[in-house]
């Protein structure tokens, strides 16, 4: 497989905060990768840099074999690039939209109307043609977005956030087409703070504070975690928690709203082990499981294990 992009030790700052720190990563021709990670982790700002919106501080990024710096011109037409925000033309329609961004990038126009079309088809907006861009529902706004990114054929998609805010059958349906394109041999950098996204790509790169953490599969990072998961559903998960999480065998305990998941070291061992302190100290508990674990777990394990070093 071939690297399409390259960065090596790709560094942003702004003014007194560094946003990018250090950044090396290969992402080969045709991988569907996520990059992930919370809110100031430094995924908008990477997007921007591999987009050529940014300037870099320091280190060195390839696309295409191009170099960011000097030939980040050249590398455009071969991007498409959607930011987190909605930023097309609210008074134009939906056709108007994706004509004005086919003759940005010249489009012919026996092209412009073929792939106009099959776009349409493809995000769903065919009997909208007409309706101004701002009118859209925050879902149809972010496919026109993708639809507008896509016109020009790009062989590689830099997707910031593209499903923040908007409602889980929208989100499924973005994530169709996502796939889709994938499966066509398309090449997708997407940023999300989703960790069930985060599941369906091929490759992850986790974020932390500018840092990448770790890069690999979902599975294998899900690997990483040292132990086993035991899901508590407690009436009063302040006092389960104060309760469970000194035990014998109790390596971490995480929460998820009124939910607590015990990293342990076995969990067909220590599952009984909990009930009956739980029982012992008069804790009501809805459910106690041995659960799957989750992407959410292994990266807030990772995080925790690099800041306690």
């Amino acid at each position: 497989m071939t690297s399409i992009i390259e960065t090596n030790r790709l560094t942003r700052d702004f003014k007194s905060a560094t946003a990018v720190d250090g950044l090396t990563l290969a992402i080969e021709a045709g991988e569907l990768f996520g990059l992930v990670g919370p809110d100031g982790a430094g995924k908008t700002t990477t997007l921007r840099l591999l987009a050529g919106l940014l300037d870099p501080s320091g280190g060195e990024a390839t696309i295409l074999g191009l170099d960011l710096k000097s030939q980040a011109e050249a590398i455009k037409p071969h991007v498409g690039y959607m930011a987190q925000q909605f930023s097309l033309y609210g008074e134009l329609s939906v056709l108007e939209n994706l004509q004005f961004f086919a003759e940005l990038f010249d489009v012919s126009k026996q092209d412009r109307r073929e792939r106009t079309q099959r776009l349409l088809e493809f995000a769903g907006l065919t009997e909208f043609t007409d309706r101004r861009a701002a009118h859209l529902s925050g879902g149809m706004q972010k496919k026109l977005a993708l639809a507008c990114s896509l016109i020009h054929q790009p062989e590689i998609l830099l997707l910031d956030e593209p499903t923040t805010g908007v409602d889980p059958v929208s989100r499924r349906e973005f994530w169709n087409i996502l796939t889709e394109l994938h499966v066509q041999g398309t090449t997708i950098l997407v940023s999300t703070p989703y960790m069930d996204e985060a599941d369906r790509c091929s490759r992850v790169g986790l974020m932390y504070a500018g840092v990448l953490v770790e890069c690999d599969t979902p599975q294998n990072i899900r690997n990483r975690l040292e132990g086993e998961v035991i899901e508590v559903q407690a009436g009063d998960w302040q006092k389960a928690f104060e309760t469970v999480a000194g035990l014998r065998g109790v390596r971490e305990v995480q929460t998820y709203g009124e939910a607590l998941h015990l990293l342990v070291d076995n969990g067909k061992k220590r599952l009984p082990e909990i009930e009956r302190v739980l029982k012992k100290s008069k804790i009501e508990y809805r459910s106690i499981r041995i659960a799957p674990a989750r992407m959410e777990e292994a990266f807030i394990s990772l995080i925790r294990r690099m800041e306690a070093e």
